[in-house]
Parts: C-alpha cells; structure tokens; sequence
C-alpha cells in the first residue's frame, strides 16, 4: 500500500520532488487558490508555519484551478501572489487538479486516507455545501476534494491523521498541528 512518502510532486519549476524529503516531519498539505473567499487562510497558515516549523512542521502548498476558477493565474503569478500579498515562505508546488481524471494522485490517496465528511453544519456552510456540490458534479466518483483550503495533517511517521474542511476553524487546525508535534 502507498504511504504519503511514496509520492512525487512538481515544485513551481516544473522540478519532481520526492515527499520522502519531508519523512519525519509534522505536514499541512493544502489545496488553495487566490481568489477564494478563504484566501485569507493564507494568513493564520503562514503564521502557524513561522512559529512551528523549526520543530520539523513543513505547509505544502499546492494551488488548485478546480474550484470557480479561483486560481486562474500561472505558478509565478500564484506565488508572487502569495509572497506578496500573505508574505508566505512554506513550499508552494505546481498547480494540480485535485478531482477528476487528472486529480493527482497525492490528493486522491489522502482523500482515500480521510473521506469528505461534509462542511459542517450552519448557514454558511450549507450555502458552500450547495455551491460545491453544483461545481464538483462533473467529477462524478473521483471528486476527492470539496472545495479549496482542504486540509490534511500528516503525522512523523507519514500517517493521515486528520482532515480539516475549509469550514473548519484555523485554531483548531492549529492545535491539532501542535499535538502532532
């Protein structure tokens, strides 16, 4: 069976990189997008990866078209973006699909590790609910990830530990980062 560490992955460059490079460490891999009404998550992550990753806590960024649009721009545009905008200084990779016949494999392995279980209950989050699930209809059984700023917690030893929904609260992302560590 494949573990988190058996994947490759395209940095900006076009560059393939192994996740082995990352056995050990506490991960954050995250779908994202720069025109996404949580873009600003950007800001409570790139917070968390200043003050954690000297305790072998890494955020992999991997920017997503899938969701609206809502990251229409080239990898430099993404990142430049995001550097300048939320000043972020985690490893931000290529652009993937995450659903369909190209989803990448990384994400459908962690979805396959940690199934959608929803956005939670509320106004807000129904109201996404409906919205992602018009948009995702065309990925039929390979929709793998709800919408952007999908998050999944990987342990030291390459374990999917936890999968957090856009929806979920950042301090509660974040303290379940710090029990990893």
């Amino acid at each position: 069976m494949a573990g988190v560490y058996d994947f490759k992955v395209r940095d900006r460059a076009g560059n393939e990189v192994s996740l082995e490079e990352y056995r050990g460490k506490v991960l954050l891999i995250v779908n994202t997008a720069t025109g996404c009404g949580f873009t600003p998550h950007y800001t409570p992550l790139e917070e968390m990866y200043a003050q954690l990753r000297d305790k072998d806590f890494e955020i992999l960024d991997f920017p997503c078209n899938q969701f609206a649009d809502q990251a229409p721009g080239s990898d430099d545009e993404i990142h430049e973006f995001c550097t300048l905008k939320f000043g972020t200084e985690f490893p931000q990779f290529a652009k993937i699909d995450v659903n369909g016949e190209n989803a990448d494999p990384l994400f459908a392995y962690l979805a396959g590790e940690k199934p959608f279980q929803g956005f939670g209950k509320g106004l807000k989050n129904a109201a996404l609910n409906k919205f992602a699930s018009a948009n995702n209809k065309k990925f039929g059984d390979r929709t793998y990830i709800g919408w952007n700023f999908t998050k999944f917690l990987i342990d030291r030893e390459g374990n999917v530990i936890a999968r957090f929904e856009p929806t979920v609260d950042m301090a509660e992302v974040r303290k379940a980062v710090e029990a990893a560590l």
